[in-house]
């Protein structure tokens, strides 16, 4: 008997040696830091690109500036590190970044696979192909034999390959390391058609030398549900970033914005409003935070149609329609569970 449970120790000894310790957390480190580092992309119009002084900007930004606001009471305490598709991921699983908001597709394999989860959906996307007017293409099966730019490292890769088996339909694949190049490999002519997100493609398009040379074709190939990620192993960082994107959705089927945010945290007797906003029950406290973080990130983000209408609106570099990204209130797919 003796002998059995010197051996368990000795195996919960090991155990726990291999075992990363979480006794600081995640938001331990960020708060003991100041900042949060947040994995962006290179530059994607409408979701996150830096202007001509270097600040980032864009709906995916946005859940960074959220999650500094809601931590910090301050949207500027984060900062971004630049990933390809390539290394994303990567750079998530290695600690490099605290959360990876970069129009990335949640999917089984990576959800399972890589040492990473994925919070929650943010944007409803697909995967579309864009094509030069001239050469009179008009659906899909038209790029038969065609040669297309895709980036490496992307779920776009299998998209098109299912879909060429699935249709008989024979892609010369052209990859290349980052986004950067292969929109040049594109505009340059070495390409056929660049597929990517449906999103990506309105921004990519915008910014070439003339859009107007350029089609986006009509067909949806797959399905793109983005959003931050996490790393696996701190479920309460996790649960921090999942309600964060929540609480935006919440807030704009609440009514509550921007403008009127603090004056509904005193005022509001709705009792949805008053615990989302801090005026009822703990639950900022129960993630690590004040009770009233909802109120910081409104007032320093807007709700999700603000964000929404700010990055892909009528007046954005990257216009976008709301299509199924709008609230289930309205026909679309964006749902946030309640806060209570």
């Amino acid at each position: 008997m003796k002998r059995l449970l010197i051996s368990l120790a000795a195996g919960l000894a090991l155990t726990a040696a291999a075992t990363p310790s979480l006794a600081q957390s995640t938001l331990d480190k960020i708060k003991a830091r100041g900042h949060i580092i947040c994995g962006t992309s290179e530059g994607v119009p409408g979701f996150s690109l830096q202007d001509k002084n270097g600040v980032w900007h864009g709906f995916d930004t946005d859940v960074c500036r959220a999650l500094s606001a809601a931590i910090f009471n301050d949207p500027d305490k984060a900062t971004y590190l630049p990933l390809s598709s390539k290394n994303r991921l990567v750079a998530l699983q290695a600690g490099e970044i605290d959360v990876l908001s970069r129009t990335t597709t949640w999917s089984l394999g990576r959800d399972i696979g890589q040492g990473v989860s994925f919070t929650f959906v943010n944007y409803y996307d697909g995967q579309g192909f864009m094509v030069r007017k001239k050469l009179g293409v008009n659906t899909v099966k038209d790029l038969n034999g065609a040669s297309i730019c895709v980036a490496q490292g992307t779920t776009t890769e299998l998209n098109l390959a299912d879909y060429g088996r699935t249709h008989g339909i024979k892609f010369e694949t052209v990859a290349f390391g980052t986004l950067e190049d292969t929109v040049q490999a594109y505009e340059a002519g070495r390409c056929d058609a660049y597929t990517t997100d449906l999103s990506s493609l309105a921004g990519t398009r915008g910014k070439l030398k003339d859009p107007s040379e350029h089609v986006l074709l009509q067909e949806v190939i797959s399905k793109e549900p983005l959003g931050p990620w996490v790393r696996k192993g701190d479920d309460a960082w996790f649960d921090l970033v999942r309600w964060t994107v929540i609480a935006t959705i919440n807030a704009e089927e609440l009514g509550v914005t921007q403008a009127n945010v603090e004056e509904l945290a005193k005022t509001s007797q709705n009792p949805e409003v008053r615990r989302m906003l801090g005026a009822e029950g703990k639950f900022g406290e129960s993630l690590g935070l004040t009770n009233d973080w909802v109120v910081r990130i409104i007032k320093a983000v807007g709700n999700y149609g603000e964000s929404f209408e700010r990055h892909f609106g009528a007046k954005s570099s990257n216009p976008l329609p709301r299509g199924v990204n709008k609230l289930w209130t309205q026909g679309g797919l964006q749902y946030g569970p309640p806060i209570r």
